[in-house]
């Protein structure tokens, strides 16, 4: 397993995201979808990395760095392409963006998921992430839960 950083657009990709956006998209009303597109996740302010195993992309995930009156990291589009899920990539994936913010001195972490997500809850919970208020652009959403953590426990 080898984890990268996405620096063009690529068609396996957005192959994850459009698996993303179809599952996001049967679970939620539209407006309370927040998904980048792959142009938005290249972005400067953003880091978006791949876990491939041998040549083949089986997970994604992205971090935007944030400055408003407190510097943080929003966690976005952590996806595993379903065949490859319960094989801890997703902590990987985490792991990873929370390495990038904590070499970046931003310690951090914030994420928007969605109530019909209980797995992903769960593994926000088990890696320390607590419920907070909404953040940056977003408005509360009975379909969001908004989480954060500080990246220095």
């Amino acid at each position: 397993m080898q984890i990268r950083k996405i620096t063009e657009e690529r068609e396996d990709v957005q192959h994850l995201l459009n698996e993303s956006d179809l599952y996001m998209q049967a679970l939620y009303p539209d407006e309370s979808n927040h998904m980048e597109s792959v142009s938005a996740l290249l972005a400067d302010h953003i880091d978006l990395i791949g876990v491939f195993q041998e040549d083949s992309l089986v997970g994604i995930g992205a971090v935007k760095r944030l400055s408003t009156d407190e510097k943080y990291g929003e966690i976005k589009r952590v996806f595993v392409a379903e065949e490859q899920r319960g094989k801890g990539l997703s902590k990987v994936i985490m792991s990873h963006l929370h390495q990038l913010l904590i070499q970046e001195g931003i310690l951090s972490a914030k994420l928007e998921t969605g109530i019909s997500q209980p797995e992903a809850i769960g593994l926000y919970q088990s890696l320390g992430y607590q419920e907070c208020g909404p953040f940056g652009g977003y408005q509360a959403d009975p379909y969001s839960v908004f989480m954060e953590k500080n990246l220095t426990e």
